[in-house]
């Protein structure tokens, strides 16, 4: 058995999005630090992601992103524009960990431009535990109808955080 089939396993077993688009109309202006994390997160969740409606087969999806009434509705959809399924999750179960990461985030980067290097790596681990905090709530909140591993459910919650500045 070769070591690279364990890796390439799981690739070929699920389905794959082949395409992010954020709600024009659920996105306000943000900051340059946050613009960039999009921006980051989508390439990064494009090149690298494993997701599958559940009852759906393992093919390329596309997913838009919005806030509707303060709700989070992820809209998927096949790579020609079939319509497979629509979810819309409450955000209140984020709310809070959405606040808490909005205000790590502010102190890290305020520490990137006057903090030591041991001051940054502090608030970095902190922020990191809150991401993965978020995103194991989502990974929770899409349980029984889209699979998604951590490092998708990371990304995910990079645009979540993204979409709340005017959702």
């Amino acid at each position: 058995m070769s070591d690279l089939q364990p890796d390439t396993e799981p690739q070929s077993a699920g389905g794959k999005l082949v395409n992010v688009v954020l709600d024009e109309a659920s996105i306000a202006r943000s900051t340059p630090e946050v613009e960039h994390d999009r921006a980051v997160a989508i390439y990064d969740l494009i090149e690298d992601n494993r997701f599958q409606p559940v009852g759906h087969p393992a093919i390329n999806y596309v997913l838009t992103l919005s806030v509707v009434e303060k709700r989070l509705v992820f809209q998927i959809r096949t790579e020609d524009e079939q319509e497979v399924v629509t979810h819309v999750l409450s955000l209140s179960p984020l709310r809070k960990i959405v606040k808490d990461y909005d205000l790590i985030c502010e102190s890290y980067y305020e520490a990137i431009r006057h903090a030591s290097p041991s001051q940054i790596e502090a608030i970095d681990m902190g922020r990191r535990g809150v991401h993965n905090e978020g995103s194991a709530v989502l990974m929770e909140r899409l349980e029984g109808k889209v699979e998604v591993d951590m490092q998708t459910a990371r990304r995910l919650f990079t645009l979540v955080y993204a979409l709340h500045w005017k959702g």
